[in-house]
Protein backbone atom coordinates (compact mmCIF):
# COMPACT_ATOMS: atom_id res chain seq x y z
CA UNK A 1 0.00 0.00 0.00
CA UNK A 2 1.41 3.89 -1.08
CA UNK A 3 0.94 6.16 1.20
CA UNK A 4 -0.48 9.69 -0.21
CA UNK A 5 1.82 13.33 -0.36
CA UNK A 6 4.05 13.71 0.93
CA UNK A 7 5.16 10.06 2.20
CA UNK A 8 4.31 8.62 -0.93
CA UNK A 9 7.81 6.89 -1.15
CA UNK A 10 6.95 4.77 1.49
CA UNK A 11 5.44 1.13 1.30
CA UNK A 12 3.08 0.06 4.12
CA UNK A 13 2.23 -3.74 4.16
CA UNK A 14 0.02 -5.47 7.15
CA UNK A 15 3.65 -7.27 8.23
CA UNK A 16 4.82 -3.57 8.45
CA UNK A 17 1.15 -2.40 9.99
CA UNK A 18 1.84 -5.13 12.50
CA UNK A 19 5.60 -5.21 13.38
CA UNK A 20 4.54 -1.69 14.77
CA UNK A 21 1.82 -2.50 16.56
CA UNK A 22 4.05 -5.08 18.24
CA UNK A 23 6.74 -2.83 19.19
CA UNK A 24 4.24 -0.38 20.58
CA UNK A 25 3.11 -3.10 22.86
CA UNK A 26 6.50 -4.43 24.28
CA UNK A 27 7.00 -0.20 24.73
CA UNK A 28 3.80 -0.38 26.82
CA UNK A 29 5.03 -2.67 28.93
CA UNK A 30 8.51 -1.97 28.80
CA UNK A 31 7.21 1.36 30.53
CA UNK A 32 4.99 0.09 33.02
CA UNK A 33 7.73 -2.42 34.65
CA UNK A 34 10.13 0.86 35.01
CA UNK A 35 7.58 4.04 35.75
CA UNK A 36 7.58 5.23 39.04
CA UNK A 37 11.83 4.04 39.36
CA UNK A 38 14.94 5.43 38.93
CA UNK A 39 15.20 2.87 36.47
CA UNK A 40 13.06 4.45 34.13
CA UNK A 41 14.94 7.49 33.91
CA UNK A 42 17.88 5.95 32.82
CA UNK A 43 16.14 4.26 30.10
CA UNK A 44 15.38 8.08 28.75
CA UNK A 45 19.03 8.99 29.40
CA UNK A 46 20.29 5.77 27.32
CA UNK A 47 17.17 6.20 24.61
CA UNK A 48 18.42 10.48 24.16
CA UNK A 49 21.94 9.16 23.95
CA UNK A 50 20.83 6.47 21.10
CA UNK A 51 19.03 9.55 19.34
CA UNK A 52 21.81 11.72 19.42
CA UNK A 53 23.84 9.37 17.74
CA UNK A 54 21.97 8.81 15.03
CA UNK A 55 21.16 12.36 14.47
CA UNK A 56 25.38 13.11 14.79
CA UNK A 57 25.37 10.16 11.73
CA UNK A 58 23.16 11.65 9.57
CA UNK A 59 24.76 14.84 10.09
CA UNK A 60 28.41 13.54 9.11
CA UNK A 61 30.38 14.16 12.20
CA UNK A 62 33.17 11.66 12.17
CA UNK A 63 34.44 12.17 15.59
CA UNK A 64 31.08 12.58 17.85
CA UNK A 65 29.68 9.75 16.08
CA UNK A 66 32.66 7.57 16.26
CA UNK A 67 32.80 8.31 20.19
CA UNK A 68 29.08 7.60 20.44
CA UNK A 69 29.74 4.42 18.54
CA UNK A 70 31.37 2.80 20.70
CA UNK A 71 29.00 3.06 23.61
CA UNK A 72 26.56 2.13 21.15
CA UNK A 73 28.59 -0.96 21.14
CA UNK A 74 28.42 -2.23 24.39
CA UNK A 75 24.76 -1.11 24.83
CA UNK A 76 23.20 -4.17 24.87
CA UNK A 77 25.83 -5.78 27.43
CA UNK A 78 25.29 -2.28 30.08
CA UNK A 79 21.44 -2.41 29.31
CA UNK A 80 21.69 -5.96 30.85
CA UNK A 81 23.71 -5.15 33.99
CA UNK A 82 21.91 -1.90 34.66
CA UNK A 83 18.81 -3.19 34.56
CA UNK A 84 19.39 -6.73 35.62
CA UNK A 85 16.58 -6.60 38.58
CA UNK A 86 14.17 -5.19 36.15
CA UNK A 87 14.96 -8.02 33.24
CA UNK A 88 14.51 -10.54 35.80
CA UNK A 89 10.67 -8.86 36.73
CA UNK A 90 10.06 -8.63 33.37
CA UNK A 91 10.85 -12.60 33.17
CA UNK A 92 8.75 -13.43 36.53
CA UNK A 93 5.50 -11.70 35.21
CA UNK A 94 6.04 -13.58 31.84
CA UNK A 95 6.09 -16.92 33.68
CA UNK A 96 3.15 -15.89 36.40
CA UNK A 97 0.98 -14.93 32.83
CA UNK A 98 1.89 -18.22 31.46
CA UNK A 99 1.26 -20.57 34.73
CA UNK A 100 -1.70 -18.44 35.40
CA UNK A 101 -3.26 -19.71 31.70
CA UNK A 102 -4.32 -15.95 31.21
CA UNK A 103 -2.05 -15.91 27.14
CA UNK A 104 -0.73 -13.04 25.75
CA UNK A 105 -3.35 -11.09 26.59
CA UNK A 106 -3.59 -11.80 30.27
CA UNK A 107 -0.39 -9.37 30.61
CA UNK A 108 -1.85 -7.17 28.91
CA UNK A 109 -5.05 -6.97 31.51
CA UNK A 110 -2.60 -7.04 34.40
CA UNK A 111 -3.23 -4.14 37.04
CA UNK A 112 -0.07 -2.52 38.95
CA UNK A 113 -0.35 -3.21 42.50
CA UNK A 114 -1.17 0.31 42.95
CA UNK A 115 -5.02 0.00 41.85
CA UNK A 116 -5.77 -2.26 44.94
CA UNK A 117 -7.68 -0.22 47.41
CA UNK A 118 -6.15 -0.32 50.84
CA UNK A 119 -7.93 0.90 54.23
CA UNK A 120 -5.77 3.44 55.94
CA UNK A 121 -6.99 3.76 59.22
CA UNK A 122 -5.03 -0.12 60.90
CA UNK A 123 -1.74 1.71 59.68
CA UNK A 124 -3.02 4.89 62.12
CA UNK A 125 -4.16 3.46 64.62
CA UNK A 126 -0.78 1.61 64.87
CA UNK A 127 0.93 4.16 64.05
CA UNK A 128 -0.29 6.07 67.21
CA UNK A 129 -0.19 3.42 69.65
CA UNK A 130 3.31 2.55 68.69
CA UNK A 131 4.46 6.29 68.73
CA UNK A 132 3.14 6.11 72.57
CA UNK A 133 4.96 3.27 73.31
CA UNK A 134 8.26 4.74 70.86
CA UNK A 135 8.47 1.67 69.30
CA UNK A 136 9.67 1.74 65.98
CA UNK A 137 7.84 0.68 62.70
CA UNK A 138 8.80 1.31 59.02
CA UNK A 139 5.54 -0.03 56.69
CA UNK A 140 6.21 0.66 53.04
CA UNK A 141 3.16 1.41 50.35
CA UNK A 142 4.26 -0.21 47.23
CA UNK A 143 2.23 1.77 44.16
CA UNK A 144 3.67 1.44 40.23
CA UNK A 145 7.19 0.66 41.48
CA UNK A 146 7.02 -3.43 41.90
CA UNK A 147 8.95 -3.98 45.48
CA UNK A 148 8.98 -7.49 45.31
CA UNK A 149 13.00 -7.51 45.65
CA UNK A 150 13.01 -5.95 48.21
CA UNK A 151 10.02 -8.39 49.69
CA UNK A 152 12.34 -11.12 49.02
CA UNK A 153 14.82 -10.13 51.32
CA UNK A 154 12.47 -10.12 54.46
CA UNK A 155 10.12 -13.18 55.33
CA UNK A 156 6.88 -13.58 53.21
CA UNK A 157 3.37 -13.35 54.63
CA UNK A 158 1.28 -12.40 52.56
CA UNK A 159 -1.35 -11.36 55.37
CA UNK A 160 -4.81 -9.74 55.50
CA UNK A 161 -3.71 -6.20 57.31
CA UNK A 162 -4.67 -5.32 60.95
CA UNK A 163 -3.79 -3.53 63.80
CA UNK A 164 -2.91 -6.41 65.72
CA UNK A 165 -0.63 -7.96 63.23
CA UNK A 166 0.99 -4.43 62.99
CA UNK A 167 1.37 -4.21 66.39
CA UNK A 168 2.60 -7.47 66.97
CA UNK A 169 5.51 -7.48 64.34
CA UNK A 170 6.99 -4.25 65.37
CA UNK A 171 6.64 -5.51 69.26
CA UNK A 172 10.42 -4.85 70.49
CA UNK A 173 10.40 -8.76 71.30
CA UNK A 174 9.09 -10.04 67.74
CA UNK A 175 11.65 -11.92 65.32
CA UNK A 176 10.35 -9.51 62.73
CA UNK A 177 10.23 -6.29 64.14
CA UNK A 178 13.94 -5.47 62.79
CA UNK A 179 13.14 -4.15 59.18
CA UNK A 180 10.39 -3.33 56.89
CA UNK A 181 7.02 -4.04 56.30
CA UNK A 182 5.73 -3.95 52.52
CA UNK A 183 2.12 -3.42 51.99
CA UNK A 184 0.66 -4.22 47.89
CA UNK A 185 -1.78 -5.09 46.29
CA UNK A 186 -3.85 -4.48 49.73
CA UNK A 187 -1.80 -7.31 51.63
CA UNK A 188 0.94 -7.22 54.10
CA UNK A 189 3.05 -9.13 51.91
CA UNK A 190 6.44 -9.37 53.65
CA UNK A 191 8.17 -8.31 57.12
CA UNK A 192 11.45 -7.85 58.29
CA UNK A 193 12.90 -6.91 55.00
CA UNK A 194 16.06 -4.72 54.20
CA UNK A 195 15.35 -1.48 52.13
CA UNK A 196 18.57 0.48 50.61
CA UNK A 197 19.90 3.41 52.59
CA UNK A 198 20.16 6.88 51.39
CA UNK A 199 23.34 8.21 50.35
CA UNK A 200 22.30 11.99 50.04
CA UNK A 201 24.51 14.03 52.18
CA UNK A 202 21.91 16.56 52.69
CA UNK A 203 20.30 14.09 55.26
CA UNK A 204 20.14 15.76 58.89
CA UNK A 205 22.38 14.23 61.08
CA UNK A 206 20.31 13.47 63.79
CA UNK A 207 17.73 10.98 60.84
CA UNK A 208 18.70 7.78 61.94
CA UNK A 209 19.49 4.48 60.02
CA UNK A 210 15.43 3.69 59.92
CA UNK A 211 14.27 7.25 58.52
CA UNK A 212 17.57 6.69 55.86
CA UNK A 213 16.34 4.03 54.57
CA UNK A 214 12.56 4.81 54.02
CA UNK A 215 14.61 7.80 52.21
CA UNK A 216 16.54 5.33 50.21
CA UNK A 217 13.38 3.54 48.79
CA UNK A 218 11.68 6.26 47.85
CA UNK A 219 14.27 7.79 45.69
CA UNK A 220 14.69 4.52 44.06
CA UNK A 221 10.79 4.00 43.51
CA UNK A 222 7.38 5.55 43.88
CA UNK A 223 6.71 4.13 47.20
CA UNK A 224 5.82 5.57 50.28
CA UNK A 225 7.03 5.29 53.64
CA UNK A 226 5.38 5.44 57.13
CA UNK A 227 8.02 5.27 59.93
CA UNK A 228 7.35 5.57 63.96
CA UNK A 229 11.19 6.60 65.35
CA UNK A 230 11.70 4.76 68.44
CA UNK A 231 14.00 7.57 69.59
CA UNK A 232 11.52 10.37 69.95
CA UNK A 233 7.56 8.71 69.08
CA UNK A 234 7.36 10.92 66.01
CA UNK A 235 5.42 9.71 63.18
CA UNK A 236 6.88 10.96 59.99
CA UNK A 237 6.27 9.95 56.01
CA UNK A 238 8.52 9.77 53.02
CA UNK A 239 7.58 10.34 49.49
CA UNK A 240 10.04 10.81 46.18
CA UNK A 241 12.80 11.55 48.81
CA UNK A 242 10.66 14.22 51.19
CA UNK A 243 10.26 13.39 54.43
CA UNK A 244 7.40 15.16 56.47
CA UNK A 245 7.84 14.73 60.13
CA UNK A 246 5.97 15.09 63.42
CA UNK A 247 2.58 14.31 62.08
CA UNK A 248 -0.67 13.85 63.89
CA UNK A 249 -2.71 10.78 63.04
CA UNK A 250 -5.53 13.21 61.01
CA UNK A 251 -2.81 14.27 59.37
CA UNK A 252 -0.97 10.78 58.66
CA UNK A 253 -4.51 9.64 57.41
CA UNK A 254 -4.98 12.56 55.24
CA UNK A 255 -1.95 12.81 53.47
CA UNK A 256 -1.75 8.66 52.77
CA UNK A 257 -5.39 9.29 51.37
CA UNK A 258 -4.25 11.91 49.26
CA UNK A 259 -1.28 9.77 47.62
CA UNK A 260 -2.84 6.30 48.17
CA UNK A 261 -5.97 6.84 46.46
CA UNK A 262 -5.84 10.21 45.09
CA UNK A 263 -9.41 9.22 43.25
CA UNK A 264 -10.98 10.16 47.03
CA UNK A 265 -13.36 7.60 47.08
CA UNK A 266 -14.06 7.85 50.79
CA UNK A 267 -14.40 3.95 51.10
CA UNK A 268 -10.32 3.77 51.11
CA UNK A 269 -9.63 5.76 54.37
CA UNK A 270 -11.57 3.83 56.50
Amino acid sequence: MNLPYPFYFLHLGLVDVADVLLVTVLLYQLYKLLRGSVALNVALGGLSVYLVYLLVSVLGLGLLSSILGEFMDVGVLAGIILFQQEIRRFLVNVGKVALEGGGPLGWWRRESSSDARLPLAPFVEAAKTLATQETGALICFARASDLSAYAESGDLLDAEVSKRLLLAIFQKTSPLHDGAVIIAQGRLRAARCILPVSQNPEVPAALGLRHRAALGLTEATDAIVLVVSEETGQVSLVRQGEIYRNLTPTEVKSRLGEWLHPSGLAATAT
